[in-house]
């Protein structure tokens, strides 16, 4: 059987943005993201994924969730505005400053009350966290190295029919580059194979930004 891969460059990207629901909102956020951080500002998610987290959140019915690596905050709005008025997303980062500027946006979009953030490290912050597994919808983006350490303190505390979703794991095409031996790239790789060996949840990587894992626990 031959598979159809669609090969998605800048014109048809620029296309699934236009067609994805953007509003004018997020386009504010990646505007002053971008203004604010320079280069870092690749690390925020794109304005379909947030489109398809906010969808997500809402076909789960998610009630609580839990974000590690929250950065301007654009995840954490599209999942804040997936959830009920009586919802709790619970962000995890270590800056003050980038998040900062999330928050103005999570005041300005009516649902900065449904959102906690902790500056601290993720890995203490999650282990801190109650064992029962009440998590609908949980979010990963931060440091790739940690990859491991938040999916082990996440999966056990997801519910039966909880969704992790797993940010960068295409990581730009280099998983699949055997040239690329980077920490971040091996850690990456590494990762996926985590994910794919992990009997307790059904995977599949989703070619949604920069490569997206979605994983239901079973």
């Amino acid at each position: 059987m031959t598979s159809r891969n669609l090969t998605i460059d800048q014109t048809l990207q620029d296309y699934i943005t236009a067609h994805s629901g953007v509003d004018p909102l997020v386009a504010e956020l990646i505007a002053e993201t971008r203004a604010a951080t320079g280069g870092a500002a690749g690390m925020q998610i794109s304005p379909e994924q947030a489109v398809f987290t906010t969808t997500l959140a809402r076909l789960l019915g998610a009630r609580s969730a839990v974000e590690v690596g929250t950065f301007t905050g654009m995840s954490a709005l599209a999942i804040a505005r997936g959830l009920p008025e009586d919802g709790h997303l619970l962000c995890c980062d270590v800056s003050e400053e980038w998040t900062n500027i999330g928050r103005k946006y999570w005041e300005r979009a009516g649902v900065a009350d449904r959102i906690e953030l902790r500056i601290a490290p993720a890995a203490e912050t999650l282990a801190a966290l109650p064992a029962d597994a009440t998590v609908d919808l949980a979010f990963i983006d931060a440091d790739k190295t940690g990859y491991p350490t938040y999916w082990a303190e996440l999966v056990p505390r997801m519910r039966p029919g909880g969704v992790i979703l797993v940010d960068n794991t295409l990581w730009s095409g280099r998983v699949v580059d055997p040239a690329d031996t980077s920490a971040d790239t091996v850690a990456i790789r590494a990762f996926n194979e985590l994910v794919t060996g992990d009997d307790r949840v059904e995977s599949v990587i989703l070619p949604i930004g920069d490569g997206l894992t979605l994983a239901r626990k079973k």
